[in-house]
């Protein structure tokens, strides 16, 4: 179903299948794996996600495990920091060319990159929303608006979250009927 030409590293492994989990070196996984068995100690862990990244830079397994470790240890701006970083990852992995046009809905769905760089643009709007960076928000929820108009890693529902703000906590949001899945007719001003 992918319909992008194959995009490999040095290594010869595609960024569609490292995208998906394969390829890693068995010794980056092991040390991924230990972090993981260190909730008591975040520190070293941390710093045993930072080896994985250095082990295995263009491969977006460390990435992920180190946005997930900040992400759920509510460290925000260290998961934002990351998800910029695996979008500069991604945006290498699919070329000079990607964001020219959008992808094809079937690469939107399908395409492993693609996909990879959607979520990621996708997770790092929600936090710069989170993190009160609403100017950076937008604009990152432009840009995937323009990639995803289809929607199909649900975005859209961050533009709805951002229509609301600004409500009064007397307002009752569920008077009036939510929007189904997907853009509204205009972007938010």
């Amino acid at each position: 179903m992918n319909s992008t030409p194959a995009r490999h590293d040095e290594a010869g492994l595609s960024f569609e299948d490292a995208a998906l989990g394969r390829g890693l070196p068995a010794e980056v996984e092991a040390v991924i794996q230990h972090a993981g068995r260190l909730p008591h100690a975040p520190d070293e862990a941390e710093a045993l996600l930072r080896q994985a990244r250095a082990m295995a830079p263009t491969h977006p397994a460390p990435l992920i495990a180190l946005y997930r470790f900040h992400f759920y240890g509510h460290r925000l701006r260290e998961a934002l920091a990351v998800a910029q970083e695996a979008l500069a990852v991604a945006r290498t992995a699919l070329g000079p060319g990607f964001g020219s046009s959008p992808p094809t809905a079937e690469q939107a769905r399908f395409d492993a990159a693609v996909r990879f760089y959607l979520f990621t643009l996708k997770g790092h709007a929600y936090l710069s929303l989170r993190l009160g960076d609403v100017a950076a928000g937008k604009q990152a929820l432009e840009e995937l608006r323009r990639l995803d108009p289809q929607d199909c890693v649900g975005g859209a529902v961050l533009e709805q979250v951002l229509a609301r703000q600004g409500l009064d906590e007397d307002d009752d949001i569920f008077a009036t009927p939510q929007r189904p899945r997907g853009w509204a007719q205009k972007a938010p001003a």
